[in-house]
């Protein structure tokens, strides 16, 4: 995927190998994720309490990407495990604000 995220569209960015992988949290996406990990609002408060796991985390991740077919979802796994949490928090951040904000 070319040209990254577009903050006009609610999009936020995923750099994987000098690559920005576009996330955004359209509807279709939350409620395929909402149907794997449960209510969104559970893993919101998760999230806040520091109680999400790393495979519900590249599960949403995976279910907000613009290009599923740029990254395998075991591929995006192992990405987010090489960047670390501490690189991937901040898009996380930025998902679920969108996700309790809105446009």
């Amino acid at each position: 995927m070319s040209g990254g995220a577009n903050p006009e569209r609610g999009e936020t960015a995923l750099m994987v190998g000098g690559e920005a992988l576009a996330l955004r949290p359209s509807f279709a996406a939350l409620v395929e994720a909402e149907q794997e990990l449960g209510p969104l609002f559970d893993l919101v408060e998760r999230a806040a309490d520091g109680k999400l796991s790393l495979g519900d985390l590249v599960a949403l991740l995976w279910h907000c990407l613009v290009d599923r077919e740029a990254l395998s979802r075991e591929a995006l796994g192992e990405a987010v495990l090489a960047l670390g949490l501490a690189r991937v928090t901040p898009v996380l951040r930025a998902v679920l604000q969108q996700i309790l904000a809105g446009k």
